[in-house]
């Protein structure tokens, strides 16, 4: 057994989710490889940004991040920087809505990173909860932003 009560093979599977099957260990920008895999799973996925499945995906990607993110936190670091299943789950979630095009794809991608780097209320607060909590809920909160503006652009001028 290992810490936590969990068997090691599950601790590693939930590192690998965790750690965005790996992309959180590029050795510049993790965060930023880890949004950019969450896109490119978005992209090729064979249903649209407002189907039922979609929504399920993000609900069980939180699900599924909160406890793998949370495999990796330690009290000495919190939210590792190689934890960046919350990119792809925050990605997800500003794709909400959004064709699968480049033109709103690409923007969805930036502005997701801006926001996550700057975290607005209450952002920066969410980060604070345990565990995967923490690492998991800012980055919903941003990627909602994301969604609600780039949805708003949207909407009111190219509707």
């Amino acid at each position: 057994m290992a810490r936590g009560g969990q068997p090691i093979w599950l601790r590693r599977v939930g590192w690998f989710i965790g750690s965005g099957f790996a992309t959180g260990l590029a050795p510049v920008g993790p965060g930023t490889a880890g949004s950019a895999a969450g896109l490119l799973i978005y992209y090729f996925l064979p249903i649209p940004g407002d189907s039922p499945f979609f929504f399920l995906l993000i609900g069980a990607g939180l699900v599924v991040g909160i406890w793998a993110t949370g495999v990796m936190a330690t009290e000495r670091d919190p939210d590792p920087g190689s934890a960046v299943w919350d990119e792809f789950v925050g990605m997800w979630v500003t794709c909400l809505l959004l064709p699968k095009e480049w033109v709103w794809l690409v923007p969805a991608f930036f502005l997701f990173r801006v926001l996550d780097v700057v975290k607005p209320w209450p952002a920066r607060r969410l980060e604070s909860l345990p565990g995967g909590w923490g690492i998991m809920a800012d980055d919903l909160m941003v990627g909602i932003y994301g969604a609600v503006g780039l949805n708003v652009v949207r909407l009111a001028f190219f509707a």
